[in-house]
């Protein structure tokens, strides 16, 4: 006899496999969380052990007194590090973070001009990637390199004065002048950071669209008219990147300042990350130090949101 209620049996939808309850489908996602956490503990390890634990070790000195070496001389002083910073006769605000701020701007104004200038020069050269290596080669040299060079250059008797004396000028005395020692350190900063500004440019340029330059052109649109006009409001994001990245290498520069001036003449050149320094490694002061990377900190934060919100008010969104 043949048995013909076992088709109907195999097609019934009682005996369809039924999709996981709440419980088991809960269940897979959490083994689908601890799964990932355990890749990704490395990294967070990592994060915890070389940002995290020193961020809270340096909030906690910028509250305390300390003279470094023994943890248990660390004593809590509150908030009398940073208001010993602006105290009256700190010179913290006037003139160390002032030439701070002046250093990055100074930076980002001599490095943008002049990388807009070259990038948009080597566009139009034949061997584009060999200028481009030139100009790249002052980021892989060291700092304490470009800074000595640079140091002797602005000698009396070094190359800087003498093309001033054969064009019929007088010596200046670049780095130990007060009022030109500043400037003087931020052509060489500007000069040994424009390399990763002209890649960056470069790579903006090449993005534009020829079609654009071609209708200008048919329109008898002239070279300032198109630069103005087209290079610079399609090249604004890389712009924005070179702003942000200038500015943040500017605030923090260090290196370069020691080799040259050491904060001299005077307090002439002197910033806030070789004013950390001399607190910390020369008066043993790691609380005031801690409190002015704060501080520091502060200021890195806002002018970097300022920037982001000027291109976005323009219709950049980066």
């Amino acid at each position: 006899m043949v048995n013909t209620l076992a088709p109907e049996r195999a097609g019934h939808p009682a005996s369809r496999a039924r999709p996981p309850g709440p419980g088991l489908a809960a269940r897979a996602r959490r083994h689908q969380t601890v799964v990932a956490y355990l890749f990704l503990a490395p990294v967070l390890l990592f994060f915890a052990v070389f940002l995290v634990l020193p961020l809270g070790f340096a909030l906690l000195l910028s509250m305390s007194r300390w003279s470094g070496f023994d943890l248990g001389d660390i004593r809590p002083a509150g908030p009398a590090n940073f208001t010993g910073l602006f105290a009256r006769g700190s010179t913290f605000l006037t003139p160390i973070l002032t030439n701070t701020v002046l250093f990055a701007l100074g930076t980002v104004v001599v490095a943008l001009a002049g990388s807009v200038l070259v990038a948009t020069c080597i566009d139009r050269l034949r061997f584009q990637g060999l200028w481009r290596t030139l100009y790249f080669l002052p980021m892989v040299t060291t700092v304490v390199a470009v800074g000595n060079v640079w140091k002797y250059m602005y000698e009396p008797g070094g190359l800087v004065n003498g093309v001033l004396n054969a064009l019929g000028l007088g010596s200046v005395a670049f780095l130990q002048d007060p009022h030109t020692a500043l400037p003087a350190v931020v052509v060489v900063q500007a000069w040994a950071s424009a390399g990763s500004a002209i890649l960056v440019l470069t790579a903006g340029l090449k993005s534009i669209p020829r079609s654009y330059y071609e209708a200008a052109e048919l329109d008898g649109a002239g070279s300032v008219t198109v630069f103005r006009k087209i290079t610079l409001p399609l090249l604004r994001p890389s712009l924005l990147f070179v702003c942000v990245t200038q500015f943040l290498t500017g605030l923090q520069s260090f290196a370069l300042i020691t080799v040259m001036t050491k904060g001299g003449p005077g307090d002439a050149t002197a910033v806030a990350a070789l004013e950390m320094y001399r607190q910390a490694f020369s008066y043993g002061d790691w609380g005031t130090a801690s409190a002015a990377a704060f501080v520091l900190f502060v200021v890195v934060l806002v002018i970097t949101l300022v920037q982001l919100w000027v291109f976005r008010r323009r219709g950049e969104d980066a």
